[in-house]
């Protein structure tokens, strides 16, 4: 932070831009998956992975402004592109659920090699379920966070009820998602069904930290009680008054940053 003044020559503080590069990296399958790793200046606090929500990329306002947030901070942050989102490789409609976890393994691998290995685990919706099965094939994480995750990624099926029957008679359809159209198959609502969230949140052994709004509309907030209840242990709640379910607003975003590092700084 350095200081300029404004047009009435009075002092105030100016951000200065963090360092934010092109993050490439081999998912599982062989593509290559890329996003933007925000550096901060001088020696980083720690390393984090961000996890967009579904049918996201890296650059949805919530993964830019709370990654640009925890650099400010002193985090360095690596936010990415799922498979066939954005600026990755690979064709979304082959992915599902578990590919997604699968491609936040490969992340904090890749960033365990070329940097440090991630301490913080950040996922947004769908992606912070995706965090918390990730967590446990990640030693080196040591917290997880999440903001307006769902309690079972099978609760994602509802953005998809005008189509479940003609994906489960065809085995393949496109919907349409934020205005957007995406091809979704079967294989994607099987897989759905087949995680255990919340038992596996139960034995996450690592501090979580819940993020959700008591007015989201598109994840109810009783999605964080169960999540909550599941877990065990340092485990901890806040509400996100007044926020909407993409965190549109800025200072949301800025008020999850603040919380984000006072908590993670007790075990990073």
């Amino acid at each position: 932070m350095h200081r300029t003044t404004d047009p009435r020559g009075r002092l105030q503080s100016a951000r200065i831009p963090m360092p934010s590069n092109r993050y490439e990296f081999k998912s599982a399958e062989g593509q290559t998956l890329a996003g933007r790793l925000e550096l901060p200046d001088g020696e980083s606090a720690a390393f984090v992975v961000f996890a967009h929500c579904f049918t996201c990329t890296s650059k949805v306002k919530a993964a830019t402004a709370v990654s640009r947030a925890l650099c400010d901070r002193g985090f360095a942050v690596l936010r990415f592109d799922f498979t066939g989102l954005g600026d990755s490789e690979g064709d979304f409609a082959n992915t599902n659920f578990s590919s997604n976890v699968d491609d936040l393994v490969a992340a904090a691998e890749s960033l365990a090699q070329t940097h440090k290995s991630p301490g913080l685990l950040v996922g947004h919706s769908l992606g912070g379920a995706a965090a918390l099965i990730a967590a446990k094939r990640l030693p080196d994480v040591k917290a997880v966070a999440t903001i307006g995750a769902p309690a079972d990624p099978a609760h994602l099926t509802h953005l998809l009820s005008e189509n479940i029957d003609e994906i489960e008679e065809h085995g393949v359809a496109e919907v349409r998602i934020g205005g957007r159209p995406f091809t979704i198959k079967r294989d994607f609502i099987e897989d759905l069904k087949r995680q255990t969230l919340q038992q596996r949140v139960g034995g996450l052994n690592r501090p979580l930290l819940i993020f959700h709004a008591p007015t989201d509309r598109v994840v109810g907030i009783e999605n964080a009680r169960q999540l909550f209840e599941a877990a065990k242990h340092p485990k901890s709640f806040v509400s996100l008054d007044g926020a909407d379910h993409l965190v549109t607003d800025v200072k949301d975003a800025r008020f999850i940053a603040e919380v984000l590092t006072a908590w993670a700084s007790r075990y990073l």
